[in-house]
């Protein structure tokens, strides 16, 4: 077992802890620790919104969940010798949850506090519980389906440069200024309120707090990208923006469904993360690997092989109105699809909807070049069912 080098009292908040890690993207913002290449070591990880929501049936702290908040993550992590232009190699050598914390949820957003991929259609918040049992989950909340998880950091990235947090905030708040009152918000501006920047205090804290780059979405230094498959023995190639690359990791989730749909998405769970660490000199010019990550994926996954897939195609159900060739109206179009169908087996829309966030099923594009109609589609394993689910 790899050496713990970031430990958390996963009871504490995030600003108490021993080394506190941090929830805005900054090049300044000092690293917990340092290793050198080669290095593989051992760091815990709190649920991304630092321990707001609880174990219980009430939807409660969903609804009323400081966003402001997230995501906490732990780092972060200078790597000794990384310089900008090197690519950092970070292997996931194995990930899991801690005595006493197996178990994790999902939520729905409340369409003013947050919202979702189907916000107008589940406007109202909503939680399910999932408890662990070795590789399997079940929930209390959606009755009848127990599968295997594919355990992931639904964030893990490296710091910007100043140049390239600029460009971030800039661009995001001219999107903000184009519906500035839109509910929910297309974008989150830098914040002061709820911001955690590792032990940072005084003028230094108060002038990251007011720059800092907002979790919530992926960008350029890969981030909030919710990929399950980027789990056990998944290799990654990060672009290096700053002296030791400041490698940052948070946001387990213990199953996703692509897509990630309700937002606060996947099974959400604290745990911890076994890394490694490498770099290539010179590898973003050599390799062409300049704006955004690059993974292999692991050889684990859920071994499942019978699925029910759902199409979608990029015609607005909300106004009849025909789109070209869009993508995610396709796929919004492939989740209302799948939900009326689950709907028919006795689940609630708010069930189906939290199954395909948590599931392992698969989103695909499958046509993008037939005008005017992209097709995407979302394929249900039948085999996470205790009963028939087929059509008869």
């Amino acid at each position: 077992m790899a050496k713990t080098m970031y430990a958390l009292d996963l009871s504490k908040p995030m600003e108490e802890q021993a080394h506190p890690g941090h929830n805005r993207w900054h090049p300044d913002i000092p690293a917990a620790f340092s290793v050198d290449p080669g290095t593989s070591f051992r760091m815990d990880c709190k649920e991304w919104t630092d321990g707001q929501i609880e174990n219980n049936d009430s939807a409660e702290d969903v609804r009323k969940v400081n966003l402001s908040r997230v995501h906490v993550l732990s780092g972060p992590v200078y790597v000794n010798g990384a310089e900008p232009g090197d690519l950092l190699v970070v292997d996931i050598l194995d990930i899991g949850s801690h005595q006493g914390y197996e178990w994790g949820f999902n939520g729905i957003f409340a369409k003013e506090n947050g919202g979702s991929f189907l916000v107008d259609e589940f406007p109202e918040a909503q939680k399910s519980i999932w408890d662990f049992e070795g590789i399997y989950t079940t929930s209390r909340h959606v009755p009848g389906v127990k599968f295997a998880g594919l355990i992931h950091p639904g964030l893990i990235g490296v710091a910007p440069s100043m140049e390239l947090l600029q460009k971030w905030n800039d661009r995001e708040q001219k999107l903000i200024d184009t519906d500035p009152n839109r509910v929910p918000a297309l974008a989150n501006a830098p914040t002061s309120e709820s911001v955690v920047l590792g032990t940072l205090s005084g003028a230094e804290f108060d002038r990251i707090a007011k720059e800092g780059a907002r979790t919530v979405p992926p960008r350029e230094n890969g981030g909030n990208c919710d990929i399950k498959n980027l789990s056990k023995g998944s290799r990654i190639f990060f672009p290096t923006f700053v002296e030791g690359a400041k490698l940052s990791v948070g946001d387990l989730h213990f199953s996703q469904g692509d897509g990630e749909i309700t937002f606060c998405g996947g099974i959400e769970m604290s745990g911890w993360i076994e890394l490694k660490v490498d770099i290539i000199k010179g590898g973003m010019e050599k390799y062409k690997i300049t704006e955004n990550p690059v993974f292999q994926p692991g050889p684990v996954e859920p071994n499942y092989s019978d699925y029910l897939v759902f199409q979608g195609i990029s015609v607005d159900d909300r106004n009849g109105q025909q789109t070209y060739l869009d993508a995610n109206i396709a796929f919004r179009r492939a989740c209302l699809n799948a939900i009326e169908y689950l709907k028919t087996l006795g689940y609630t829309g708010e069930q189906a909807y939290m199954l395909l966030s948590t599931a392992p099923v698969e989103g695909r594009i499958n046509g993008i070049v037939d005008i005017p109609n992209a097709c995407c589609t979302i394929a249900i394993p039948t085999q996470i069912f205790d009963r028939d689910i087929m059509p008869k």
